[in-house]
């Protein structure tokens, strides 16, 4: 009786960073219910967990491609780490967003920039960003033009748009990876400013 011998983790980031898609799908399985709760865990948000369960996936799949793995055979715990550090960066832009006390009774809680109608240049600022990133999208091969307006516009998550295109979720997050590298090359040429 002949016994299959798994590839390691380290053997599947090698195989992944060579071209070969099955293998990033095989890691995905392997570490996707540990990566997920241990992040659940953290926010206690099954929308957030989600998100940053995405995103911690597509950091690796950067970091893998341009080489810059490292884990000695710890892929679970490099995991780990990313996705840590997006929990942390979440918890930081949460708390900048602005919990404010209002023990202080000299404090507007009301009175803040981001509470306000803002104004016609703010307005005209806004749509001219609109129009830069529509039109960048708009250049985008059709695949990345799909998975960009599914993910941004449509609020879809990766697995729904892996399901809706008839893809795998690592070529879903792949093509969301190059749509982005396109958009931020084009936006350089252009000499586009992309914020307010």
């Amino acid at each position: 009786m002949q016994q299959t011998i798994k590839p390691t983790d380290d053997q599947l980031v090698t195989a992944y960073a060579k071209g070969d898609n099955a293998a990033f799908d095989t890691l995905l399985g392997r570490h996707q219910g540990n990566v997920y709760t241990y992040i659940l865990r953290l926010v206690k948000d099954s929308d957030i967990a989600n998100d940053i369960f995405q995103e911690t996936f597509v950091k690796a799949i950067v970091n893998i491609k341009q080489q810059r793995y490292t884990g000695d055979g710890r892929f679970g715990a490099w995991l780990a780490r990313i996705a840590h550090n997006l929990v942390i960066d979440h918890f930081r832009q949460e708390k900048s967003m602005g919990l404010v006390s209002t023990d202080n009774e000299d404090c507007n809680v009301l009175n803040r920039k981001d509470l306000s109608e803002g104004t016609i240049e703010d307005a005209i600022v806004d749509a001219q960003i609109l129009d830069d990133v529509q039109s960048l999208v708009n250049t985008l091969p059709a695949d990345q033009q799909d998975v960009v307006r599914m993910r941004y516009y449509k609020d879809m998550s990766f697995k729904e748009i892996a399901e809706r295109t008839g893809v795998s979720i690592n070529t879903a997050l792949g093509r969301m990876r190059y749509a982005i590298l396109n958009m931020r090359k084009r936006a350089k040429e252009a000499d586009l400013v992309l914020v307010r």
